[in-house]
């Protein structure tokens, strides 16, 4: 049975396709995401000393290897790296290390409590570092708990990435699709955030899935959908960001290579700059 669109940037997905014929990825692979913040600071921080709290598993690894791919050409040090286990409880003595190693710049490749925990004990060592935080722990309302107890200048300026339209984000309000998402959530998520984006996402895939369905003809295969999945092109899905397109061919099969950065700044995340595209392949 085929896996569509899964939830999960790991780089296997779209590198080993052969591998994995069934399982199709839908978000940026974590390695072209880190590969976006290691450009970035290149181009913006050149001398940027960077510490890294990295997951211990390929999640943190494929995140760190996109990173110094992005740096590789530019005088950006990497010069400390912190792995942490997700048994771990917290993440309190990698921080003062990772303080301790002289960095101007904090990576965080973590999950979310560990994302938390990482600027809460940055705030408590008066440590105010520019903070990279990854794609997955840097939802609307992780950055919110976050910036309780007096962090909110730890918080502030934080970089992350965005593939999707926020739904916190003014600028989206008359929005068509966020309109929609409006309804559907009213009418079949009765207690469900709105502004939690892992919902807008959910509606970034079904609205995928239904095209593919529809390629797919009357008489629907597990092959005619698997093969429709893998040769897709969806120039304008409507919960993505305009610009970014959904696109699988070939040997390239990471359907969104594209993605914006943006900033966390009173209270909010704000995208900035244009449409950073990744080539995996």
């Amino acid at each position: 049975m085929p896996q569509l669109f899964v939830a999960s940037g790991a780089t296997t997905w779209g590198r080993d396709a052969q591998k994995y014929p069934q399982t199709v990825d839908f978000q940026p692979s974590y390695q072209a995401e880190g590969w976006v913040y290691g450009e970035f600071l290149a181009r913006t921080k050149p001398r940027a000393k960077v510490a890294v709290l990295a997951q211990n598993d390929d999640y943190g690894r494929d995140l760190l290897v996109g990173l110094k791919r992005g740096i590789q050409r530019s005088p950006v040090r990497i010069v400390a790296v912190e792995n942490y286990e997700v048994t771990a409880s917290d993440v309190q003595s990698q921080i003062v290390k990772l303080k301790a190693s002289g960095a101007d710049t904090l990576a965080v490749f973590a999950m979310p409590k560990f994302a938390i925990q990482s600027y809460v004990y940055a705030n408590r060592l008066g440590w105010r570092p520019l903070v990279i935080d990854n794609a997955v722990s840097s939802a609307s309302n992780i950055m919110q708990l976050a910036s309780e107890g007096g962090t909110n200048r730890t918080v502030n300026g934080s970089v992350s990435v965005v593939f999707l339209k926020d739904p916190t984000d003014p600028k989206w309000k008359g929005d068509a699709a966020m309109r929609l998402y409006r309804s559907i959530m009213a009418r079949y998520a009765r207690g469900a955030n709105p502004r939690d984006m892992h919902h807008v996402y959910g509606m970034a895939v079904a609205y995928s899935l239904v095209d593919v369905l529809k390629k797919s003809g009357a008489n629907i295969t597990r092959a005619g959908v698997l093969q429709q999945a893998r040769s897709l092109t969806i120039p304008a899905n409507p919960f993505l960001l305009p610009g970014i397109q959904i696109k699988t061919r070939g040997a390239d099969q990471f359907p969104i290579e594209q993605m914006l950065l943006q900033r966390w700044q009173s209270g909010g995340w704000r995208s900035f700059g244009g449409i950073w595209g990744y080539r995996a392949t």
